[in-house]
C-alpha cells in the first residue's frame, strides 16, 4: 500500500484546503441570506452535474488514463478556486458566481473521484480493500478536524480571500504527490455486447450489471434510501447550529471539528483492523449508529449535546462506508468499475439532490414557522427542542435521523440485502 499512501496524503491535503474553503463559504452564504434554501441550493448545484454526466464519466474512467483525469479534476479545482478568490477580491462575487463554480467542479470531480475509487482495485490486493476504503475515510474526517477549527479562527483574520489562498497551495501539493506516483493502469474492458460499440449500451452497462445481481441491487437501494434521508439533514446542519448560536462560527466549527475526530477514530479502527469479515453487517450497523446518534443531536440545544453525539455519529461513518465500498470492490470486475460505480454514483447522487431539493423549502417555509412561538408544531415539540430560530430546523433533522434507523431496520428484514 506504499504508492496508495504517498497519493493518499497529497489528496488529504487538498481535501484540507478545500474543506476550509467550503466551511468559509458556508459562513460567508449564511451571513449574506440567512436562509437554508441558499445553502442547500449550493449542495445541489455540486450534484446536479454529477446526476446528469456520471455515466458518461464512467466510461471516460473505464477508457483513458486514470492518473490523468484526476491530475484534470485537480487542476480544474485549482481554477476555480482561483476565480472565486479573484471574484472576491474586486468585490464582485455574488452568489449565484459560486453555484456555477460548484456545478463545474462537480463535473470534473465526479470523474475524478470515480478515477480514484478504481484505481484501488489495480494498486493493491483485495485483502486491502476495506483497509484503503477506510483510509479515504480518515482523510475525510481528518480535515474536518483540522478545516473547520483553523478557518473558525481564521475567518475573522484573514477572510475569505485567505482561507481560498491556503486552499491553492493545498491543490499544488496534491497535483505534485499524483505526478510522483505510478498507478497502474488495465487493460481496457471490451464491449460485453456482441454488436461492438455503441453508446447507449455503454451508458445502460452499470446499471444492467447492477440489476443482474440482486445482491448489489438491495445493497444500493438501501443506500440511497439512506442518503436521501441522510443529506435532508446534512443541509439543515449548519444553519440550524448557526441559528441556535448566534451565528457563531467557532462553535460551528467546535462540532465539525468533533465530527472529524468520530470518523478518524472509526476510520483509524477499520484500517488497524480491516473490517468485519461479513462486510454487509458493518454497513447496517454502521448505519443504525448514525441514525441513532443523529436522533440525540436533533433534540440536543447544547454543545455537551452535540459534541459527542455528532462523535458518535461520525464514527460509524468509516465503519458502513468502506464495508460499502469493500462489496462492490470485491464483486465488481476492476476493467468495468468505472462504469458500475458511475450508475451507483447517478442513483445514490439523484437520492441525495432530492432530499436537498426538498430540505431547504421545508425547513424555510414550513418547519421553521411551525416552531415559532404559537406555531402549531411548536406546542407538541416546544418543550423538547425549544422555539424560536433553528428551532424547525432541529425537528426536521431529528425525522430525518429518524429515517436513516429505519433504513437500517429495514435492511435487516431484506434477505438479498443480507446475503450481498
Amino acid at each position: 500500500m506504499q504508492k496508495f499512501i504517498q497519493l493518499w496524503l497529497g489528496q488529504t491535503a487538498s481535501m484540507i484546503g478545500s474543506a476550509m474553503s467550503a466551511f468559509a463559504l458556508t459562513i460567508w452564504i449564511w451571513e449574506s441570506t440567512s436562509q437554508v434554501t441558499a445553502l442547500a441550493l449550493l449542495m445541489f448545484f455540486i450534484q446536479l452535474p454529477r446526476i446528469l454526466l456520471a455515466p458518461v464519466a464512467g466510461i471516460i474512467v473505464d477508457r483513458w488514463n486514470r492518473k490523468f483525469l484526476m491530475a484534470i479534476g485537480d487542476a480544474v479545482s485549482a481554477l476555480l478556486t482561483l476565480t472565486i478568490l479573484l471574484l472576491y477580491i474586486s468585490q464582485n462575487l455574488q452568489i449565484w458566481h459560486i453555484y456555477v463554480a460548484a456545478a463545474v467542479n462537480g463535473i470534473f470531480d465526479q470523474i475524478q473521484q470515480l478515477a480514484y475509487s478504481a484505481a484501488i482495485a489495480t494498486m493493491m490486493p483485495e485483502k486491502h480493500y476495506s483497509r484503503a476504503s477506510s483510509l479515504s475515510f480518515l482523510a475525510s474526517y481528518g480535515a474536518s478536524i483540522i478545516a473547520p477549527t483553523l478557518a473558525g479562527i481564521l475567518y475573522s483574520v484573514i477572510g475569505l480571500s485567505g482561507i481560498f489562498t491556503i486552499d491553492l497551495a493545498t491543490f499544488t501539493i496534491a497535483i505534485a504527490t499524483l505526478v510522483s506516483v505510478k498507478i497502474p493502469q488495465p487493460a481496457i474492458a471490451s464491449n460485453p455486447q456482441p454488436t461492438g460499440f455503441h453508446l447507449l449500451q455503454e451508458l445502460s452497462f452499470g446499471f444492467r450489471y447492477i440489476v443482474e445481481r440482486p445482491s448489489l441491487l438491495a445493497l444500493l437501494v438501501s443506500f440511497s434510501l439512506f442518503w436521501f434521508a441522510h443529506d435532508i439533514g446534512a443541509a439543515l446542519y449548519s444553519p440550524m447550529i448557526l441559528a441556535r448560536t448566534g451565528n457563531n462560527a467557532r462553535i460551528l466549527g467546535t462540532i465539525l471539528s468533533a465530527a472529524g475526530a468520530g470518523g478518524v477514530l472509526g476510520a483509524s479502527i477499520v484500517s488497524i483492523w480491516g473490517g468485519p469479515k461479513r462486510r454487509i453487517r458493518g454497513f447496517l450497523l454502521g448505519m443504525a449508529g448514525a441514525g441513532l446518534s443523529k436522533i440525540v443531536f436533533g433534540f440536543g440545544q447544547a454543545l455537551s449535546i452535540w459534541i459527542p453525539a455528532q462523535f458518535c455519529s461520525s464514527f460509524n461513518f468509516p465503519i458502513l462506508g468502506s464495508s460499502n465500498e469493500a462489496i462492490w470492490l470485491a464483486k465488481v470486475a476492476p476493467e468495468v468499475q468505472g462504469r458500475v460505480f458511475a450508475t451507483r454514483a447517478v442513483i445514490v447522487q439523484l437520492a441525495s439532490a432530492i432530499g436537498l431539493l426538498i430540505a431547504g423549502p421545508l425547513a424555510d417555509r414550513v418547519f421553521e414557522p411551525a416552531m415559532q412561538p404559537g406555531g402549531f408544531l411548536a406546542a407538541i415539540f416546544g418543550p423538547i427542542l425549544g422555539t424560536g430560530a433553528g428551532a424547525g430546523m432541529a425537528l426536521l433533522y431529528a425525522i430525518s435521523a429518524l429515517g436513516l434507523l429505519l433504513v437500517a431496520v429495514g435492511g435487516y428484514a431484506c434477505r438479498l440485502l443480507r446475503d450481498a
